[in-house]
């Protein structure tokens, strides 16, 4: 197994962990009127967009090529 898809595994296990937590605490009621001081939904769409970037480098290092060259309609100018 080489490092990259062991740390593109861990990273993309830290981006889901990362997510689920920053759900619980988004989805926390608040008893005062008093604004949040985390944004944390800005914080949960990031681990998304994380992990989701993990997820293509994961299919690159397993072997398939992506990019638009490797697209199904082909390269566009």
């Amino acid at each position: 197994m080489s490092l990259d898809l062991i740390l593109t595994l861990c990273g993309m296990a830290l981006g889901v962990a990362g997510f689920f937590f920053c759900s619980h605490r988004a989805s926390l009621p608040r008893d005062d009127m008093k604004p949040k001081r985390m944004p944390w939904v800005l914080f949960m769409l990031t681990s998304v967009f994380v992990t989701i970037i993990l997820g293509v480098h994961l299919i690159n290092v397993i072997g398939f090529e992506t990019g638009p060259e490797h697209s199904l309609l082909g390269r566009r100018m």
